[in-house]
């Protein structure tokens, strides 16, 4: 089978369920993990024979995406803010509005040693970025799961940055050793159950649930947690920031603006949707 013959069989059947421009990009990444193939060596080289155990793992690729599993558990990684990022089941796939709360706090904290915390970290996608982002941070992470540390770990050894990562649950962050911080972030799970006949299939059935669901009758559960804990671990003038669910976003500005933090702000993502709130002790 050649590289052409490949991509025809591929993008026709993944075409089945997803569109063609999205089937094109799977195709890049696909042979840009089995074969370490550039979008420009599919065109010099696609009348090359492949090996002879990649069609195989093609096939077996296009069957685990016709039963909806996600292209990156797949091959085991995601790129983020333009590093790659080992990924499994164990942690949600990062988003691209995650990579606007990165920028978010990257544009507006310029100074040196700042003391960051991410507070459910998963694959460590903020924490490594921010680590290699901002002026030389002190950055800590923690999760309550220990899968996603372990991972979360490898990452930030992928990405040569330094990152000290701790098991802690988000609800109980008052034993946490650590001084004083100038920013907490934190992207927790924020989708009431009551949601799920929406959703697709493909994060439903793959992604984690813990680090997807809230209760219907608490949405706040997460944010509040980590905003009583903010009040105490920042310093004045530290910076919170959460990503949200769209439908409650303006309900955790006002639950953070009636707990004394100032300068709380709702921010749109790419979408229009109201997805951040930042605030500052």
């Amino acid at each position: 089978m050649t590289v052409n013959e490949a991509s025809a069989f591929f993008k026709c059947k993944v075409s089945e369920v997803v569109d063609g421009r999205e089937a094109a990009a799977m195709w890049r990444l696909v042979m840009s993990s089995i074969m370490g193939y550039e979008p420009v060596d599919l065109i010099l080289r696609g009348d090359h024979e492949l090996p002879e155990f990649v069609p195989s793992r093609i096939q077996d690729i296009v069957s685990r995406l016709l039963a909806h599993e996600p292209i990156q558990y797949i091959l085991g990684e995601a790129c983020f803010y333009g590093y790659n990022f080992t990924v499994s089941k164990a942690v949600l796939i990062p988003r691209p509005e995650t990579e606007q709360l990165v920028d978010m706090i990257v544009d507006e904290n310029k100074g040196n040693d700042l003391r960051v915390l991410d507070v459910g970290t998963g694959s460590g996608c903020i924490a490594v970025s921010l680590a290699l982002n901002l002026k030389w941070p002190i950055v800590t992470a923690v999760d309550i799961s220990q899968r996603a540390l372990e991972i979360a770990q490898k990452n930030a050894e992928r990405n040569k940055a330094k990152v000290q990562y701790l098991q802690a649950d988000a609800l109980r962050l008052g034993a946490l050793p650590c001084e004083p911080l100038d920013i907490i972030v934190s992207n927790p799970p924020y989708v009431c159950y009551n949601e799920m006949p929406g959703m697709e299939s493909n994060v439903l059935d793959y992604e984690p649930h813990t680090a997807l669901f809230v209760p219907d009758d608490d949405p706040q559960l997460f944010y509040r947690a980590i905003a009583r804990y903010a009040q105490d671990a920042l310093k004045s003038g530290g910076r919170l920031y959460f990503e949200c669910n769209r439908a409650y976003a303006d309900d955790t500005a006002r639950m953070l603006v009636g707990m004394g933090f100032d300068d709380v702000r709702v921010h749109l993502d790419t979408f229009g949707n109201r997805r951040f709130v930042t605030a500052t002790r």
